[in-house]
């Protein structure tokens, strides 16, 4: 039971998944039914948490918007996320970023990571 259901899910892993931690800035293309009809809308933000590992792998991204923090957390390796580009990399020293909710303004930012 256990070793099919492991075989179900290494079927829908997605070959290829860009290289992003905690702190980047990413845009995340996703598809959008609408009716009938489909399109791709770009929700771009911080990473705050990655979850997990393999199949079930989960990211949160936080962005601020109207004034407002939105959070919205995606399947890695979903169907409904089309692709994930990395607009920065950010410098941090933990591995969930749930400071940032209590921040506002230029508090809330992460400094870049120069390589």
């Amino acid at each position: 039971m256990n070793e099919i259901i492991k075989n179900i899910e290494a079927a829908q892993l997605k070959s290829e998944v860009p290289e992003f931690n905690v702190g980047d800035t990413v845009k995340v293309y996703a598809k959008v039914k609408e009716g009938n009809r489909e399109r791709t809308q770009i929700f771009e933000g911080t990473v705050l948490k990655r979850q997990n590992g393999s199949s079930r792998e989960t990211f949160t991204v936080r962005k601020a918007s109207n004034g407002i923090g939105v959070e919205k957390t995606w399947p890695l390796h979903s169907p409904i996320v089309e692709k994930i580009e990395v607009i920065r990399h950010g410098k941090v020293r933990r591995a969930k970023l749930n400071y940032l909710r209590d921040r506002v303004g230029k508090a809330a930012k992460v400094k870049e990571l120069v390589k």
